[in-house]
This record gives structure tokens, sequence and C-alpha cells, in this order.
């Protein structure tokens, strides 16, 4: 009996439960769907700073090698691999005892070069002063001797004279035409030293031009060689004392006390303020990116603030037939924080752009050439445009005018056709 009373009710039960909902479905109608409440913004004018991101690494300003071209011994190295170092500071001193020792005698010379100076210009001076002194006494001389070649001359023709009226000898006469011949001679003699003295004195000169002067100026050359060699020797020693020529870090040391420094590289110093961030661009990239725009530079995985700079140059491509182009920003790095080789992502600045704008998120998609606009009948519908540029925020597009409701969020799933609720 129990098992039977069981049934019954359970029958019961469901006939109860089939007939209210049976009569529920016959008694009400569904209401249509209502609009969807979907975020919507009006396209306005807007002009926004565009930006765009790259990955590069960091690069030093300068990457010096430094080497020595003397060949002493090493007397002491100042520094160590990873030293920060300032410009004009020691890295290292090389042994000079060599050099002095040849300067000490380049400097003996140069002297004894100043004293024969010295000297060839006093024997100039004696001998140009005795070229003259030469000169007058041959003149003293010929006018001597034509006066008495003159006097003697008189006389012979005198002679001759009373030879005729038998006052004097033909052996008087012959006698003094021989003293006329010889006076000849002795004229002619010093016309001859005369002529000689001139020469000397002309070839002499004078203490600019002339054999005296150029005598001077070969001893000078020779005094002005022998400074310029102990000049030499001096600014070898100088360079012994080897110092960093930019304020940087010591990344190569190649040198220990007692080493010759031969031909190798001794130290290399990285420039590290500032610094090159060397960004990997495309060709889009290229095209909008222009030399001097405002760049900030984030480390990769490191949460500080960024470091910020200005793009030097806009290169062209890496390798003949690549696509790859590289953006060189510089960047101030106090601290040397930034280190050759970091991973980095550089914003940087475009050239600002006005038009029409919509949120940065109306698009539908990765492309940005969509959106979904609403339209007067409330329906949603697919926009194409074109993005001129972004902020982040606002984009300025083509292709939709000024107050046209655009959907806010284009990841909604909002579906053409779908009737929308803009707030």
């Amino acid at each position: 009996m129990i098992p039977s009373m069981r049934v019954s009710i359970t029958l019961a039960l469901v006939a109860l439960i089939v007939a209210g909902c049976g009569g529920g479905g016959r008694g009400r109608h569904r209401p249509s769907p209502s609009p969807a409440a979907i975020p919507t913004a009006a396209a306005a004018p807007a002009t926004v700073r565009p930006t765009v991101q790259i990955a590069g690494i960091v690069a030093p300003y300068q990457n010096v090698a430094i080497s020595s071209a003397l060949s002493e011994p090493t007397d002491s190295v100042d520094v160590l691999q990873g030293d920060v170092v300032h410009r004009g500071e020691t890295l290292a001193v090389l042994d000079t005892t060599d050099l002095r020792a040849s300067l000490a005698a380049a400097q003996s010379s140069a002297a004894s070069s100043d004293a024969r100076v010295s000297q060839t210009q006093y024997q100039a001076q004696l001998n140009i002063g005795q070229g003259g002194n030469q000169v007058q006494s041959a003149q003293a001389s010929m006018s001597q001797a034509q006066q008495t070649l003159k006097n003697d001359q008189a006389n012979l023709t005198r002679y001759q004279n009373l030879l005729t009226s038998g006052y004097v000898s033909q052996q008087q006469v012959d006698q003094q035409r021989t003293t006329v011949r010889n006076d000849q001679q002795q004229v002619n003699s010093a016309r001859a030293s005369l002529e000689s003295a001139a020469l000397n004195q002309r070839v002499n000169g004078s203490y600019q031009s002339g054999l005296q002067a150029a005598n001077v100026a070969s001893a000078q050359a020779d005094a002005a060689s022998a400074h310029a060699q102990a000049e030499q020797i001096s600014a070898q020693i100088a360079r012994a004392v080897i110092t960093s020529p930019v304020d940087g870090v010591v990344v190569n040391r190649n040198l220990n006390p007692g080493e010759y420094p031969g031909s190798r590289t001794l130290f290399t110093v990285q420039q590290i303020d500032p610094v090159y961030a060397e960004l990997n661009a495309s060709s889009s990239d290229v095209f909008r990116i222009r030399r001097g725009a405002g760049v900030s530079i984030s480390v990769a995985g490191v949460n500080a603030p960024p470091y910020n700079g200005r793009i030097d140059a806009v290169l062209g491509q890496v390798q003949p037939g690549s696509t790859n182009f590289t953006v060189q920003a510089i960047i101030a790095n106090p601290g040397f924080r930034l280190k050759s080789g970091m991973a980095v992502t550089g914003t940087i600045d475009l050239p600002t752009v006005s038009g029409v704008g919509i949120p940065a998120t109306a698009f539908l998609d990765d492309s940005h050439d969509s959106i979904m606009i609403v339209g007067a009948d409330g329906t949603a519908k697919v926009q194409k445009v074109a993005e001129l540029g972004s902020d982040g925020k606002t984009s300025v597009v083509t292709g939709v005018t000024t107050g046209t409701k655009v959907v806010s969020n284009g990841q909604l799933g909002v579906t053409p056709g779908q009737q929308i609720a803009g707030n």
C-alpha cells in the first residue's frame, strides 16, 4: 500500500506543475529587447602630439682607444677596469730616464747652436766692416797711383822738350819713359785691387743680404733645428704621462707596470654621459621621425624615471637591401646609470596633427582603419577611417565628420545593425 500511495502523490504533483506551466505560457507576452547601453562619443576637432615607441640598446657617446707611440717601459698604472675617470686624469706613466738624458743632450746642443749664431753675427759684422775698409784703401791706392802716373807723364813730356834743346840726355828721357810704364802698371794693379775689394764687398753684402747674411741665417736655422729637437724630446716626455681624453669609464686595461706599450691598445675609455640610444626603426617610423624631436628612454624591466633627450640622427638602412633602420637618440646620463648594451625603449615625439578626433579605443582592430558609428536611426554601422596620429587617448582620423557619434570602445563586440543607446 505504501509504495502505491507514493506513486500516486508523485503523479499528482507532476500534473499540477505541467498544468501551471501551460497556463502561464498561454497568458504572458515576451517584451521586445531594449537598445543596449553602449558608451559613445561625438567626433570633435582635436590636436594631438603623437608618439612612437621603438626598442633599442644603449651605446657609448665615444669609445676611445688609447695607445702610445713611445718605446719606454711602464713605470705605473693608476686605474683599473671599471674605474670612472675624468678628462686629463692620469691612467699610466712611462719611465722617461732615457728621454730625459736625450733632452739634456739636445738642450746642450741648442745652447751651442745659439752661441754659434752669436759668433757668426759678430764675424759677419767684422767682415762687412773690413770689406768697406778694403774698398776705401784700394780707392786711395788707385788715386795715388793715378796721380803719380800723371806727374811722371808730365815730366816725360818736359824731358822730351829739353832733349830737343840739348838740356837733358836721351838716357834721362828713356829712364823717365820707363818710370811712366811702371806707373801705368801700378795704376792697373791698383784698379784690379779696387775691383777685387768692391767684389768682396758686394759678396759680403749687408746684414739683410749677401754672404754674411746667409751665414747668419744658416747658423740661426741650425739653432732652430737644435731647439726643435729638444722640444720634440720634451713633448715625448710629456706624452709619457698617459691621460684620459674624456670623462668616462675604463672598460679595457691592457697595460701593467714594467711592460712596453708596443702598438697595442693600452686602454679603452667609454664616454657615457651623454650616451646614444640606438633604436631599431621601421620604414614608417623613419618616415615620421624628425631630427631634434624629443625622446624619453626607459630601461626594459626597470621601474625608474625615464631619461630625456633628443633625436640626433635618423640613419639609413642598417644593411644594403634591408628594411631595418637606426634612429640615434642622444641622452643625458648623469651618474652613469645607463650602461652600454642595456635594452631600452624610446618614446619619440612626432609632429603635431590636427583634425577630427575620436577616442583612441574606438578602433575595431589593430589596423586602426575601421570604427563603429551610430547612425541617425540608432543602429551601429562600420565606418572606414584612416588614422593620422594619436597621443594614446585621442586619435585624429579622416573618414568621419565632426559630430559623428562613435562607439568609444571598439572591442565591446558591437555588431552592425545593433540598436545603440549611447550615453
